[in-house]
């Protein structure tokens, strides 16, 4: 099977007809746009003529931007020296800037007239964009005018984004000195990494090892990146009348303090499970002084199972497909087709994401794949990020975006459906692999994301005083995981570097983006015991609150499952689910 994707179902090059043919398409529809925003937007006549013109002409700008931005950025992904992709990527930021002030123009519009919900009950084309509208307005508090608008977006293209784009090409393109039979190499930073699930002690020890040595290399320019980054987020959100950063991503996530706090305290409540198991692990492994960070993703009984892509694909096809038709076909299509990009190179970014292209009804999921039974669950998780998309592809483009938290619960459902199909087939060593697996993933969304959300929540804070040096932030994320892992962990063998691995810092746009995987994981438990009661006859409101997330606040998702996020008792009943499976290990562990 092949294991690179294929991204001709948007362009077939850079310097294709086509892509061409839209950039210049793109060109005149913003021109248009913002004429018609100037012409139209001083009187408040007409206004729902007006707003129908304004969402007609934002679908169509939106699905040509987005097919030459997701076409730049996915080939961006797997290369990072693609010269013509970052040039794109240059240029249609620009275009995007120059949509600033119109936009900016037309809410603030928009938030002044006097019988909105009237106006949008007079129109099937607004009724259907009425929640996109309101949050329109209630998010027009926190905009500056049209012109500082329209100059910050033009800054951020030579301040944030700049430092993204540096930081993903340092990232991408660090190679990592091993010795490896004898003999020197140099690796990519995704393959070294994935040695972290290796069978052999040793390896997973040495490239640990070099994986930090490699890290000096561009631990300077790291540092420079998140200064420049969380300074330039900082000061936006204050401008922009946002208490905080955090703030302004629970605004922008459509939740409120209240929720968090309710997650957060239910997480920090079960910290001393996760040690009991971190310590066994450790105790199984032979330490006495808690588990090295390099054996946190150590294989334990028989669970280190390798599979070739193809067997990868056939069981999770058949894994989904006990839950429903629907979503195995939809992974079937996904590796038939080839929208996964899942062979390790040079020049590939690490890690994993799915990019849903609403305008082609299609997805791309991006992997680095080694054959472990993590990589398979890796898959599952991108394909319900993908099967989330084609559930909302009916939905008109400005209906189909997502708050960050509700945006880990399809992938997080989907990774529960092949844990619990693999369970269920095994025998007691078997389950042993299985449920530390389970549990060491559980962990790396519980107890190592509230390791970054405490990290990044104090990066934040000493930013407003001085630019942190590569040591204070080495500091900070060691300090952040005694904090959270605790004695489960050894001490003297943590991950001083993990500021420069994980991409989520470096993007203005995505502060905190480490409490939503967590929220995710709780949510989707919660959702997956309803489909436990339920049996299949919870499959079609499984996809009608899929397709519903969209247009809806978190807390209204959620409801239309009978959950409530602002009760304690619900996060800490899914945690309950998790120590059920710790409990369980243990006892296996002990036989």
């Amino acid at each position: 099977m092949d294991m690179r994707w294929s991204l001709d179902e948007l362009y077939s090059s850079f310097d294709s007809p086509e892509f061409t043919a839209d950039m210049d398409k793109a060109d005149k529809l913003i021109e248009g746009f913002s004429a018609w925003a100037k012409e139209n937007l001083e009187s408040r006549e007409n206004a729902g003529e007006k707003i129908e013109h304004y969402i007609s002409s934002d679908i169509e700008l939106t699905n040509v931007l987005t097919r030459l931005m997701t076409f730049s950025h996915l080939s961006s992904s797997v290369d990072a020296r693609n010269e013509a992709a970052l040039k794109a990527i240059d240029k249609l930021q620009k275009k995007f800037n120059e949509l600033t002030e119109p936009s900016v123009r037309f809410q603030k519009w928009l938030a002044s007239l006097d019988d909105l919900d009237g106006t949008i009950e007079s129109s099937p084309l607004l009724k259907k964009h009425s929640y996109y509208l309101k949050r329109l307005v209630e998010t027009a508090r926190y905009l500056l005018s049209e012109e500082l608008e329209a100059v910050i977006a033009k800054m951020t293209s030579s301040g944030s984004k700049a430092w993204t784009r540096l930081q993903n090409t340092l990232v991408s393109t660090l190679l990592v000195d091993m010795e490896e039979g004898g003999q020197h190499k140099q690796l990519p930073l995704p393959v070294v990494r994935n040695m972290a699930y290796d069978g052999s002690a040793d390896l997973r020890k040495r490239a640990y090892e070099a994986e930090l040595k490699a890290y000096e290399k561009i631990e300077q320019a790291s540092a420079a990146c998140l200064n420049g980054i969380k300074g330039e987020v900082i000061t936006v959100a204050e401008l922009r009348g946002y208490s905080s950063p955090l703030d302004e991503t629970l605004v922008k996530s459509r939740l409120d303090q209240e929720a968090l706090n309710a997650m957060l305290d239910a997480m920090k409540e079960s910290l001393p499970d996760f040690r009991r198991y971190y310590r066994k692990k450790a105790e199984l492994l032979g330490y006495k002084n808690g588990l090295p960070f390099y054996d946190l993703f150590a294989p334990l009984g028989k669970a280190d199972m390798k599979f070739t892509y193809e067997e990868a694909r056939d069981y999770i096809v058949a894994s989904f497909r006990s839950f429903s038709d629907k979503l195995a076909d939809f992974a079937y299509n996904a590796f038939e087709k080839r929208w996964i990009d899942a062979e390790p190179r040079d020049g590939k970014r690490g890690g994993a994401f799915c990019s849903n292209i609403h305008p082609i009804g299609e997805s791309r999921i991006l992997a680095n794949f080694n054959g472990s039974f993590s990589n398979v669950t890796t898959l599952a998780h991108e394909l319900g990020h993908g099967y989330h998309g084609s559930c909302l592809m009916d939905e008109s483009i400005l209906n189909s975006r997502y708050p960050m938290p509700i945006a880990e619960t399809a992938s997080i459902f989907c990774e529960t459906i092949v844990m619990d199909a693999a369970l269920k087939e095994a025998d007691p060593e078997q389950a042993l692999g299985l449920l530390e697996t389970s549990v060491s993933d559980a962990g790396q969304v519980i107890v190592d994301i509230y390791s970054r959300f405490l990290f990044e929540s104090r990066v934040f804070e000493l930013r407003r005083d001085h630019a942190l040096s590569v040591n204070e932030l080495k500091d900070l994320m060691i300090e952040a995981q005694k904090e959270a892992y605790g004695d489960g962990l050894d001490p003297d063998h943590l991950h001083p570097y993990m500021w420069i691995n994980k991409s989520h810092y470096y993007s203005a746009s995505l502060s905190f983006y480490n409490f939503p995987y967590a929220f995710g994981l709780l949510f989707a438990k919660g959702v997956y015991a309803e489909y436990l009661k339920r049996g299949r006859d919870f499959v079609p409101e499984y996809d009608r609150l899929l397709r519903s997330t969209g247009k809806n606040d978190i807390a209204d998702v959620a409801a239309m499952v009978g959950i409530d996020i602002h009760s304690i008792d619900f996060w800490r009943s899914s945690l309950d689910l998790v120590r059920r499976d710790i409990d369980r290990f243990i006892e296996l562990a002990g036989r």
